[in-house]
């Protein structure tokens, strides 16, 4: 995980939801489809003449690829690694939620897949990282999802899931201030440590809330699937 997942809420209703201030997402009217390189809504904070601003905008799935990975996207960071080399700068300084009304897992062998649709009662807000990078040559926001260790209702559909968020976790995981402290490593060090484990917490939480069930094949190649089909989530 996270392969693809789904965002129905529309900008007006992400804004109300996350208490931002718009950003540059206003075209955004849901997909029940969201794929690795294409758009999705994120929301981030950021300092603007030292007054912190929250806004929701648009940003690729898809992170910038080292020259020694092969060119497929980079779509997803791996909680227990986040503390460390590749990911340590971003954790540090640019995280971001990115909204889902949920996700789908498949089981089963290539050719004959099973999705699975997985949620929860409520908006899920997933742990994300977000980075502005060179893409085509423009320059795009693009971001990945955190992920962990399943353990809510895909645990037997797959080893991984996206680290959500509790409510009371958005503020400490948006705060655009730097948990890196010049000069200090132990001090740095500390800092991303305790935000680790205040969101492994909040994610084992929102876990313990979550449910599956089967849905129609046709959501299998999301180059055909409707992302405005409200039945790609709909049991079968």
């Amino acid at each position: 995980m996270c392969g693809r997942f789904a965002m129905d809420k529309k900008t007006d209703e992400l804004i109300r939801e996350f208490v931002a201030d718009g950003g540059r997402a206003e075209d955004w009217a849901g997909s029940y489809s969201i794929a690795p390189t294409q758009t999705a809504p994120i929301v981030r904070e950021r300092l603007v003449d030292n007054v912190v601003e929250r806004e929701l905008e648009l940003a690729r799935w898809d992170w910038d690829r080292p020259a020694s990975r092969p060119k497929v996207p980079i779509i997803n960071a791996r909680m227990e690694k986040l503390p460390e080399r590749f990911w340590v700068g971003p954790f540090s300084r640019s995280r971001c939620i990115v909204p889902m009304l949920g996700y789908y897992e498949w089981t089963g062998e290539k050719g004959s897949k099973t999705p699975h649709w997985i949620h929860s009662d409520e908006l899920l807000a997933a742990a994300g990282l977000t980075w502005t990078t060179e893409v085509a040559g423009e320059r795009r926001r693009v971001f990945v999802v955190v992920t962990r260790e399943a353990r809510d209702a895909s645990g037997e559909i797959h080893d991984r899931m996206p680290a959500f968020l509790t409510r009371d976790l958005w503020d400490a995981w948006l705060d655009p201030q730097p948990l890196t402290v010049d000069g200090n490593t132990a001090a740095s060090k500390q800092n991303r440590l305790q935000l680790l484990d205040e969101l492994e917490a909040s994610s084992s939480a929102i876990a313990a809330t979550m449910r599956t069930h089967v849905v129609d094949r046709k959501v299998n190649n999301a180059r055909t699937a409707d992302p405005t089909d409200r039945t790609l989530i709909t049991a079968v």
